[in-house]
Parts: C-alpha cells; structure tokens; sequence
C-alpha cells in the first residue's frame, strides 16, 4: 500500500503575503530529506503557491498516520523559527495549536492524502495531480470537480466504459465543527443533488471522490477543514489542496484542468472576505496582484511501484494558460470596480474577517426603532 500525503500550511511571507523564503524552502527539504535518509518516507517534493508551502510525501503508512503528520507539523515549525528569526509576515500563521494530536487536521495545516494497492492491476502506471491554491477556501475545488467528474461537456472520458458507471463522492459540512458531518452521493444519478450543496462553497465541499467500478479505488481527496471554524476568528484564508489521480480507470489530465479555463469565481481574495476569479499560475507564483487575486498551481507526477517520484510537469506554468490569466485579471478588474457592495464581497454571514463583524455589531447597537 502506498499513501500520497499532500499537506500544506502559510507558516510566514516576505513583505505581506507574497511567498515564503528561499531559506524556509530549503530548510523544508532538508528536513523531508533526512525522513528519506531514516525511512519515514519514500520520496518527497517540497513547493509553494503563493505563501503556503505545500509537503508533497509518499510513504507506505497510511492515510493520518500520526507520525507522518507529526513530522509535517514539526517541519512547519522548523519554518516558522525561520520566518520569526527574519522578521516575515503572519510566522506560524496556520499552526492554531501548540501541537497536533496526531493528526494535523483541526490543527491548522491542509491535508490532502490518498492510500492505494500499488498492484492492483487496473492500475498499471499512477500519475497524479496536485493542485494548490492560494487565497481561496477549500469550496473552490467544487466546481472543477463537480464538472470533471459528472460532465461529459467537460470530460468526454465519461461516455466511456470504465468511467460510465460514475464516482461516488463524500461531501463534508464544513461549517460543522468537531467530528466530521459528511454525507455521501453518487453519480450520475445523484448529481444534481451533490450540485444543490456545492452551489453553497462556503458550507459544503467535496472531502473525496471514488470510482463506481471499483470501490475500493479513490481517484480525489481534498482538504477541507476551515480556519476559521476552528480558531472562532479569521486566521487567514483556508489554501486548500487536492489529489486527483489520473488517466485508465479516471479521467485524463487534460480533462482534469479543462474547468480551469473558466477562471470561476471563488469566495477568498483580500482578507477573506470578497469574491474574485481563481487564476491558474505556475508552481512557486508568489500573491502580487491587486486585492490578492485566489492562484491555483498543478503539478503533474507519476511514481513507482516502490513509491520513487518522477520529477515534477508544472501544468499551468504551459503559456496556453496565458490567455485564461488575462480573462482571470479582466474578471478580477470588472469585479473590484464594484467595491464593497453587493457580490463583489461576502455576504455578512460569510465575512472571514472578525473585525468587519465587530464593527457591524457595534453599528446594530446604534440602530433604534421609530414607530410609525
């Protein structure tokens, strides 16, 4: 059994949130090469889209295995020191906790992980995506997912035998705190249901996707714990990440980025709070656009039966992507010219930041009722 654990976390950034150092990269894979060297993991990669860095590792332990995840959350703090020490913005940001209790979700750090037979033999080869994003919540994913795996409009490779029998998908509450509240729905006849939830990317996201024909196969997993729901206060936006194994049994990779082409509208941008398109930009992009426009990096890997990583394809660094940046910065324009009102922000339920709240509360007590 091979698990790929995906785990990532804003720990600081240089001058605001732009991207982590040079020296906190470097340190966090020296810290995944010695776990090579003692044989907790088999391989690794280490990135950053915009200033989360994201732990790439493939192990043979399981899914939340408590010493994986103990050792990611241990990585996040050697960074941190490093951002304290430099004087960097927001260190330690996503560590919520003084430490994991074995399992660095609802601690803080995204977790995205999936565990399969590597001998399986309707799996010959196992590529596989990795999508970070940045300044955007894990509902983010749902529309491209959704799309992917229940559209032929989108993914052709759905009219074809071993995909025709549809995926089943977990969908998790994540307004819910405490113990996860999922629900499970399949697809295709159950696919206007899982739209009626996902239409609400605020509340419910897809945790995991399976194969109908084989059951045991998961082909996605997301992360999907909000910071917020954890701390009680805005901590900073939720920067998900996800897996989606690809190609024979599930879709191609290019099927897998095709909604990616719309630049959707997500829930995120500055502060948390406003409604901007998600832009797809190559690995290592740092935040530098106005009102910190949500980014979405995918890095393309295949690894070995003995859990050795190829090197990495940076799927939106190709310049066909071009085209969908400019669309994503001409959304962003039209969006931000319309301020704070209406869509162009969260509606007040949603707002991430504690202090719009705060000051909306003290606004409520001023109000006084005038009888007619």
């Amino acid at each position: 059994m091979l698990t790929v654990s995906a785990i990532k976390a804003d720990v600081g950034s240089i001058g605001g949130h732009t991207r982590p150092s040079k020296r906190m990269m470097e340190a966090s894979r020296a810290e995944l090469s010695g776990a090579v060297e003692r044989g907790l993991i088999l391989d690794f990669d280490v990135t950053h889209c915009g200033d989360d860095i994201c732990l790439l590792m493939i192990h043979g332990k399981g899914s939340d295995n408590p010493e994986v995840h103990n050792f990611a959350w241990d990585v996040f703090t050697v960074a941190t020191a490093i951002a304290q020490e430099d004087g960097l913005y927001g260190a330690g940001q996503d560590l919520l906790k003084d430490a994991p209790s074995g399992n660095v979700r609802g601690a803080g750090p995204g977790a995205a992980e999936i565990s399969f037979d590597e001998t399986a033999k309707e799996r010959p080869a196992e590529p596989f995506l990795i999508f970070t994003a940045d300044k955007c919540g894990p509902g983010a994913f749902n529309f491209p997912l959704w799309t992917v795996f229940t559209s032929p409009l989108f993914n052709a490779g759905l009219m074809l035998p071993k995909m025709k029998p549809g995926f089943r998908f977990t969908v998790i509450d994540m307004e819910h705190a405490g113990a996860d509240r999922i629900i499970e729905l399949e697809s295709p006849e159950q696919h206007i249901d899982l739209a009626i939830l996902l239409r609400d990317e605020n509340r419910f996201g897809i945790k995991a996707i399976y194969s109908r024909l084989y059951p045991e196969q998961q082909v996605g997993a997301v992360s999907t714990d909000r910071l917020h729901t954890i701390a009680g206060e805005y901590k900073g936006k939720d920067d998900p990440v996800c897996i989606v194994r690809t190609q024979g049994i599930f879709p191609a990779p290019e099927e897998v980025v095709s909604p990616y082409f719309t630049a959707h509208f997500v829930a995120g941008d500055a502060r948390g709070s406003h409604h901007m398109p998600i832009m797809p930009a190559p690995i290592n992009t740092a935040i530098t656009s106005a009102y910190c426009i949500p980014l979405v990096a995918c890095m393309a890997y295949s690894v070995t039966k003995d859990g050795k990583l190829s090197e990495g394809v940076d799927v939106f660094g190709n310049p066909v992507w071009d085209a969908t940046r400019l669309k994503a910065q001409g959304k962003a324009d039209e969006m931000r010219r319309q301020g704070f009102v209406g869509p162009a922000m969260l509606p007040t339920q949603e707002l991430e930041y504690s202090a719009f709240r705060t000051v909306l509360a003290e606004l409520d007590a001023q109000f006084r009722i005038v009888e007619r």
